[in-house]
């Protein structure tokens, strides 16, 4: 008979315990060796994908690039303008991509990228966002209805008169939406929760408008084939999202077929990634751990924050900032009715409609917002840049037109961020707001989960309300009234808050505490 091996020592006892495994059980994953989930690689990689897909980081990279673009047109513009005028035509000519330059592969292609990506929010926010409920979603749309109209109002007052003005009554009417979330983040805590809620379902409903404004109004010669083939191949796209075929040895092929078919058939190429994002399912299946929209949006977030959007600002943005350049926001028409149209037209047009809908009994404010910060609102949704900018290349047909219109909404997004963070930051637009710094009430839990905000007994009779301060001899609420005790109490009964206090009362009120 063998004999038993030896007792293992207190080191090896350890080891083996840590590594034995049940029979008939897997071994836990988070045993694993750390190379078979990637290792510090792969969770540097991921906090790195987190960090791009932060909307502030889109807003900072932005800024990047458009100062990077500034310095490269001052410095050497003959550089600067030689390289996005490349020609890099591609294919055959009824193709239509033979007479295209690097700025309108980055304008059309690269461009159509991120708004995929915005089809995508726009499918989720319409199926599980915040623009499902009808009820939620009529206060956004109807701010971002008066945020058109009114700044499109505005323009085409002050260049109607103006030769080669053609449509620029379209360049105010966008908003940027990681401009603005990126201003309204450096609020920090002074900004209710639910002004970021609204704000966002306005840039979507602006996008949105922007969009069909974009294939409506500035299509060029719509040729019939071209359109009835890219109709085709949506089609298609849908079918096969329907039958749940999400191989992307299918999907991308059908994706660039439409761009392409899009593109040949007169309407701008961003239209297709808007039409692709809108046909991806955005309610995940059962058993199925994520939606395809939200996985598809959760990966292509990070390429267009690093990669799409600096690469559009760099090739967009470099205008001069000589003083005649800047003088000549204020002495062209174009560019002043730009100008004035994005500020004056978002701060009274955001507002209004707004107001509207509350009036109307269609949409009511989202706790902690009040009417105050409608005014902060319309100025974060006058910060007009990428849309704006795509809008500029397509209302106005002379160069030098759309430098100024560039140069324009430069200046009105950098005088609306500041103007923004100014009114933000004023007591008049923090004070009583819940959730705030400048307030004494607690804020509500989203869906109104955590109910009614607890009011003290001088609140519910009328007395000073949160956020306003309290006279010094009721800083402390009174307190409800409990059942008598059947006992009798040895202490004297305190004097009531606010009555005058006489006699051993007083003295002992006035004596020191340690």
């Amino acid at each position: 008979m063998s004999q038993p091996p030896p007792e293992p020592g207190p080191v090896r006892r350890r080891t083996a315990q840590k590594q034995a495994i049940v029979p008939g059980q897997k071994k836990d994953p988070a045993r694993w060796p750390r190379r078979l989930h990637g290792g510090t690689r792969g969770a540097d990689r991921d906090r790195f994908a987190g960090f791009l897909r932060a909307q502030t980081t889109g807003g900072l990279l932005l800024v990047g690039a458009t100062v990077a673009a500034l310095v490269w047109a001052n410095v050497a513009p003959g550089a600067y303008h030689a390289v996005w005028s490349t020609p890099a035509g591609l294919g055959p000519a009824w193709l239509h991509l033979a007479d295209l330059h690097v700025t309108d592969w980055v304008a059309d292609a690269l461009l159509a990228v991120f708004f995929f990506t915005v089809g995508l929010e726009l499918r989720r926010e319409l199926t599980v966002g915040a623009l499902a409920d009808r009820a939620s979603a009529a206060l956004p749309v109807a701010a971002a209805a008066g945020g058109m109209l009114a700044p499109a109002l505005i323009c085409l007052a002050l260049t109607h008169h103006t030769p080669g003005a053609g449509r620029a009554w379209a360049i105010p009417v966008a908003t940027d939406i990681a401009f603005a979330l990126g201003v309204l983040s450096l609020a920090g805590d002074r900004a209710p929760a639910g002004l970021r809620t609204v704000l966002l379902g306005l840039a979507v409903a602006d996008d949105l408008g922007g969009i069909l404004l974009i294939a409506v109004g500035f299509s060029n010669g719509i040729n019939p084939g071209w359109l009835a083939a890219a109709a085709a191949l949506l089609t298609a796209t849908a079918l096969a999202h329907r039958r749940r075929w999400g191989s992307p040895l299918l999907h991308v092929p059908l994706a660039v077929a439409t761009w392409v078919s899009v593109h040949a058939a007169g309407l701008h190429a961003t239209v297709a990634g808007v039409a692709l994002g809108l046909l991806v399912r955005a309610r995940p299946d059962p058993g199925e751990p994520e939606a395809p929209a939200i996985r598809l949006e959760r990966h292509l977030s990070p390429l267009c924050a690093a990669v799409v959007l600096p690469a559009f600002a760099l090739s967009s943005t470099g205008v001069s900032l000589a003083p005649s350049a800047l003088l000549h926001v204020v002495t062209d028409p174009i560019s002043r009715g730009v100008a004035i149209g994005l500020i004056a037209g978002k701060l009274l047009g955001v507002p209004a409609g707004a107001w509207l809908a509350v009036r109307l009994h269609l949409a009511r404010l989202p706790d902690g917002v009040r009417w105050r910060h409608l005014v902060p609102l319309g100025l974060l949704a006058a910060i007009g840049y990428t849309v704006s900018l795509l809008l500029a290349r397509l209302a106005l047909p002379d160069p030098a037109a759309v430098e100024g219109a560039a140069t324009a909404i430069l200046t009105a997004s950098a005088a609306a961020s500041a103007l923004a963070l100014a009114a933000l930051r004023t007591p008049l637009a923090t004070v009583g707001a819940p959730g705030t710094r400048g307030s004494s009430r607690p804020a509500k839990q989203a869906g109104g989960l955590a109910g009614p905000i607890p009011q003290t007994r001088r609140e519910s009779d009328g007395g000073p309300a949160g956020g306003q301060e309290p006279p010094p001899a009721s800083r402390l609420p009174t307190p409800l009234p409990t059942q008598p005790s059947t006992q009798p109490s040895k202490q004297p009964p305190k004097p009531a808050t606010g009555k005058a206090v006489t006699g051993r009362s007083a003295a002992r009120a006035a004596r020191p505490r340690f």
